[in-house]
């Protein structure tokens, strides 16, 4: 029987790309991705954040301020 034909024994690397050239190659891809995907989910956390503190601002702005009770000194009787 021969070999199952897949996508990485199907096409023989060119010349030109060695085998430290092809595992360079992937490792870039996943790098790349990888950094992507973190800058995208850092992106989306800080727009989330910057959104809840508009909000809190605003209602922290709507409610009225609790008025502090002045608390009088008490003379002693003579």
């Amino acid at each position: 029987m021969s070999k199952k034909i897949t996508r990485d024994n199907l096409f023989k690397p060119t010349r030109s790309e060695s085998k430290s050239a092809t595992t360079d190659n992937a490792a870039r891809n996943i790098l790349d991705t990888e950094t992507s995907r973190r800058e995208a989910k850092t992106a989306r956390l800080k727009e989330a954040r910057l959104a809840k503190e508009a909000a809190d601002r605003e209602k922290s702005l709507a409610e009225p301020t609790a008025k502090v009770a002045k608390v009088k000194k008490r003379t002693k009787p003579e």
